[in-house]
């Protein structure tokens, strides 16, 4: 008996798009979301380092209005570096950089 030449190209496309699954997509998607987590408890006074480099203290956080309050990516925040004051997206922020506290520091 032969084999159906079809099945084998379809196993060989699964197994194809199953190792991207688990390589690429998967480990992106769980990185966005630890990313929008971070983003999303941005508060006043933390130093935050712009995906353009930028690196400022967030003096105010102005969320857009709207019923959708899903996409807060949009939201503007006013930072400032040196003496000067710069409105960003909040989806923008790469990295934040909270204060350590002097119980962490004797802790640690």
């Amino acid at each position: 008996m032969a084999s159906n030449p079809i099945l084998g190209s379809i196993f060989m496309y699964g197994a194809i798009f199953a190792i991207f699954y688990f390589v690429l997509i998967r480990p992106q998607s769980t990185q966005r979301k630890k990313h929008d987590e971070m983003v999303r408890t941005l508060k006043k006074g933390d130093e935050i380092v712009t995906t353009g480099g930028l690196v400022g203290e967030v003096i105010f956080i102005k969320e857009k209005g709207g019923e959708d309050k899903t996409n807060g990516m949009e939201d503007r925040v006013t930072i400032k570096s040196g003496d000067t004051r710069v409105v960003i997206e909040r989806g923008r922020i790469a990295r934040i950089n909270r204060p350590v506290s002097a119980s962490n520091v004797a802790a640690g």
